[in-house]
């Protein structure tokens, strides 16, 4: 087989019903090799999370899902379509939510909202805003400069550009970092209502252990650039020995997991 034969064959059938399908994906900054020959397949409709220290390669392998960053080597398909090559077809089906990117701080709610949503061409807009300010209940402050919001606000103000387009898969990076107990609680139960009244796939990455306990069906383990691991919560653990994932994150994170990782799948 050629190394054309090669690339016309891939995806499977399989990856490519897929939301996310990542075959030897391989990221290099000058000597770093930041994204280490990672391969992952995520159906639609699940919640997976991507968990690693600062440096395993996490942020790098969601700006290459994204079409953000240009593999090294490897193939990415999103959605049914090669990224970053058919792009145009599926970004307007995808968002990402991050409470470390700001929306412009001197435009109002209504005004950052009424941006995006005109670029990914939503129709009904206004429509849509309100129902969003309805949902999120961000009602009081539609009309505040996005700078004069609290840390709660602005999280659901970005969760509100995430959800603008109605997004088939949502990527998150930290989604409820810096809230209080209950203001996170209350994200998290309205990503997951999103999911189940969707059909929606996300992929999140989150160094909230209990918050990815709670919200995943899976875990991809990442350190230095490749998978630790890839499995449910409980296999995890069990495999593990551990009663919660932090303490599996820090066995990984500090080198003490190496006879548990025979049994990864």
């Amino acid at each position: 087989m050629t190394e054309n034969d090669k690339a016309s064959s891939w995806p499977t059938v399989a990856d490519r019903s897929a939301a996310i399908a990542v075959d030897h994906l391989v990221k290099v900054y000058k000597q770093t090799r930041a994204v280490d020959d990672i391969s992952f397949s995520l159906p639609r409709g699940s919640i997976t999370g991507l968990l690693g220290g600062n440096g395993a390669g996490k942020t790098t392998t969601i700006a290459m899902i994204m079409g953000l960053v240009l593999p090294t080597s490897g193939r990415v398909q999103v959605l049914g379509h090669r990224m970053p090559d058919d792009g145009a077809a599926v970004l307007g089906r995808m968002n990402f939510e991050s409470p470390y990117v700001d929306m412009p701080m001197r435009l109002t709610v209504r005004q950052n909202l009424t941006i995006f949503g005109k670029l990914y061409a939503v129709n009904n807009l206004s429509d849509r805003i309100a129902e969003l300010a309805r949902d999120l209940d961000l009602t009081d402050f539609i009309d505040r400069a996005n700078g004069k919001l609290s840390a709660g606000q602005k999280t659901r103000v970005a969760l509100a550009k995430a959800l603008i387009n109605r997004p088939e898969l949502l990527l998150l990076d930290e989604p409820t970092a810096s809230l209080d107990p209950d203001t996170a609680d209350w994200v998290r139960g309205h990503m997951e209502r999103y999911r189940k009244e969707n059909n929606a796939t996300i992929l999140l990455a989150s160094h909230n252990m209990l918050e990815v306990e709670r919200l995943c069906d899976r875990v991809i383990i990442m350190k230095r650039g490749r998978i630790e691991d890839d499995d449910t919560p409980a296999a995890i653990m069990a495999r593990y020995k551990r009663t919660t994932l932090e303490e599996v994150f820090l066995d990984v994170a500090r080198g003490r997991a190496n006879g548990a990782k025979e049994g990864v799948r």
